[in-house]
């Protein structure tokens, strides 16, 4: 009986020994290959931007007017203007690395700088469009929210606030025509976006 036991150790002491050396096998060539990466991304010269998908933000097309008297909804206002004046790039998904291979290393803080202009861009949009549905003003934000879903935004509450909107405005069907582009995101929150538009299909039934 203890020999029996002893062995059995003995076989499952060495599978879970290969099995580690395997996986640090495998860790260390994904290591390899990521900084071999990152040195040429790093070596990357200068690329021209011609080719970036600048978003333009529609600022006629927004309720400019509307909630004057509240005060974090006039900052929201602010901050859109001020972005209008910026250079905006959805870059969701793509990493530094691979920005610097197609661009050139040189180009990485200005390509950040895109980046960073697209997230506060969306994260205002759902903010405001958030306070207009509040107060009643429910197809004004559905403007502002069909306008960032088509910038690929990954902010879910933007899908779940749209969802909403289009059942209580009696066009569930719209929700369908959010699936291609929430199934295209590149992003963590791709899942639980696809997961929004399901379940909001189902209760609509």
């Amino acid at each position: 009986m203890n020999f029996i036991l002893n062995a059995s150790v003995l076989i499952l002491s060495a599978v879970v020994f290969l099995y580690i050396k395997k996986t640090s096998k495998t860790d260390g060539h994904a290591q390899d290959d990521f900084w071999a990466r990152e040195r040429a991304a790093n070596s990357t010269r200068r690329k021209p931007l011609d080719d970036l998908d600048y978003i333009r933000i529609p600022l006629e097309e927004f309720p400019m007017t509307l909630l004057g008297d509240v005060p974090k909804v006039e900052d929201y206002k602010q901050i859109i203007r001020s972005l209008s004046e910026l250079p905006i790039v959805n870059f969701t998904g793509i990493s530094n690395t691979e920005l610097k291979l197609r661009y050139g290393a040189p180009n990485i803080d200005l390509l950040i700088s895109y980046d960073q202009n697209y997230t506060l861009l969306v994260r205002t949009l759902q903010q405001w469009a958030q306070e207009l549905y509040d107060a009643g003003y429910a197809d004004e934000a559905r403007r502002m929210l069909e306008f960032s879903v088509s910038t690929g935004t990954d902010v879910s509450g933007t899908y779940r606030l749209l969802c909403q909107i289009y059942k209580e405005q009696n066009t569930p069907e719209k929700i369908g025509s959010l699936y291609p582009i929430a199934e295209m995101l590149n992003s963590a929150t791709q899942k639980t976006i696809v997961r929004i538009l399901q379940e909001s299909d189902q209760s609509g039934d």
